[in-house]
């Protein structure tokens, strides 16, 4: 049955490898880039697919030897390579089953990574903050690039809301586990008697569309320009260099001031622009999703309480797999795989489970 299964997908990576190549898609960008994804998306699936096929030969191979061989030796040494491979040719099917059920096209995408201070006042918007040095500790850790697009700081520190564009090697397939509300518990800097207090943030992952997602008309978009407001010296605000988009048919409003430059800014803003209107149709998928999975491990609903940092106990605890770390110091400083780790393996045991009863 997998034979089957991956001796038409061998076909199927020949056939895009041929029309890659092809004058007629060297033509059409929009395809080229659609076939160069496909064929980068199959090309681990073709390598486990000889491993998997050596490993069977080798198994048959040893098989036939341990049944005809009349050397005590060279049936022991059949015997042993039989051990070996049952259980490392078992583990090959579970990873290629895995392989081939259809994984997010989103997953290879940059993200827009958006927070917002939600109840809690203050203390919402500082931990915000506390959020977004996280995640870009994290994008360190990874090697990613990060860039605040926009920002709307706190009274007392962190930020009422904030945007940041993050780019990097399958950046969306990572960070879309952190979309939802987040939870703290602590003393806030703003409290007198010493209690503590419950207050969250909002943390929201867009895939970022890329040009050829969607088509945006220069009609249905209103440009306004203003002077940037935070840092970044007299020159950002006293020019009108920060941009705002707003999309007409949808009424969906970007805006971007990290720029000097009010081109580099409206380029900034219509990428975003793109992407939120991309994301109306994805968050239709993500519903989709959510309609048929029990734990809505990444379906994106951002309403959902999926964790919670608690400072007096220095614990972190993930509310979709019940899992509980006391390592919330070092998880803040943005060490944070481990549970997105846990998450993917997760929803990967669901997707099988979903797919074996297909």
């Amino acid at each position: 049955m997998i034979l089957d299964k991956l001796e038409g997908i061998k076909e199927k990576y020949q056939k895009i490898s041929q029309e890659i190549n092809s004058p007629e898609v060297m033509g059409d960008m929009k395809r080229y880039i659609q076939l160069n994804r496909e064929y980068k998306e199959m090309t681990p699936i073709i390598a486990a697919a000889e491993k998997y096929r050596i490993a069977l030969a080798n198994l048959q191979e040893a098989k036939e030897l341990l049944a005809n061989e009349k050397d005590e030796e060279m049936r022991e040494m059949a015997k042993l390579e039989v051990e070996e491979l049952e259980p490392s040719i078992a583990q090959m099917e579970d990873d290629i089953k895995l392989m081939l059920i259809p994984a997010d096209p989103q997953d290879a995408k940059n993200a827009i990574l958006e927070i917002r201070g939600g109840t809690g006042g203050d203390e919402a918007a500082i931990f915000a903050g506390d959020l977004l040095r996280m995640y870009l500790k994290f994008c360190e850790r990874k090697g990613w690039k990060a860039e605040i697009t926009s920002q709307n700081e706190g009274a007392a520190g962190g930020f009422k809301e904030v945007v940041a564009k993050i780019s990097g090697e399958g950046v969306y397939g990572v960070l879309k586990y952190e979309s939802g509300v987040h939870r703290v518990q602590r003393v806030p800097q703003t409290e007198t008697q010493g209690r503590i207090h419950t207050s969250a943030s909002s943390v929201a992952v867009l895939p970022e569309a890329e040009e050829f997602d969607i088509e945006l008309k220069t009609d249905d978009i209103r440009k306004d320009t203003f002077c940037a407001s935070g840092p970044g010296g007299q020159c950002v605000n006293t020019t009108y260099s920060a941009i705002r988009l707003t999309h007409i048919p949808t009424g969906i409003v970007v805006q971007c001031q990290d720029q000097k430059s009010q081109l580099k800014n409206y380029d900034k803003a219509l990428a975003e622009l793109r992407t939120r209107i991309y994301n109306l149709e994805y968050q239709k998928y993500l519903d989709e999703i959510s309609s048929k999975r029990k734990t809505m491990v990444s379906t994106g609903d951002r309403s959902a309480k999926i964790r919670t940092y608690n400072y007096p106990q220095g614990r972190v605890t993930d509310h979709r797999i019940g899992y509980t770390m006391y390592n919330l110091q070092a998880f803040m400083d943005g060490d944070i795989q481990e549970v997105i780790d846990k998450l993917q393996f997760a929803e990967n045991a669901e997707r099988l489970q979903a797919a074996s009863e297909e």
